[in-house]
């Protein structure tokens, strides 16, 4: 746990999921299990790590974290903190490359 809050800290989320998967790969394979999901969609169970890698890496990590007794009662306050980092550093990329296109024309 100890190298993944470092690798967090210094590298990003992205970098610390593949950490994780790398230390604890059991882990992943549970919470990202076919059966785990309520909607059994036809896809491999690395296809969702890799979407929230890409997509929404705080979410998974948060999910990572909260996952091994199910997402039960408080659990949904981190789950949702995660979505909220996602969604303001996406929001927050957005606001400030808002006038790229115009400095780029001077």
């Amino acid at each position: 746990m100890c190298c993944l809050v470092t690798t967090l800290l210094l590298l990003g989320p992205r970098l610390a999921i593949l950490v994780w998967w790398f230390i604890d790969s059991a882990r992943f394979n549970l919470a990202f299990n076919a059966q785990a999901w309520p909607l059994h969609l036809p896809l491999p169970f690395w296809v969702w790590p890799v979407l929230g890698a890409i997509l929404v890496p705080w979410t998974t990590l948060a999910y990572l974290a909260v996952f091994p007794g199910g997402v039960v009662g408080l659990d949904w306050l981190w789950l949702g903190l995660g979505l909220l980092i996602d969604i303001g550093l996406h929001g927050g990329g957005g606001y400030r490359n808002r006038d790229r296109i115009r400095r780029s024309r001077r």
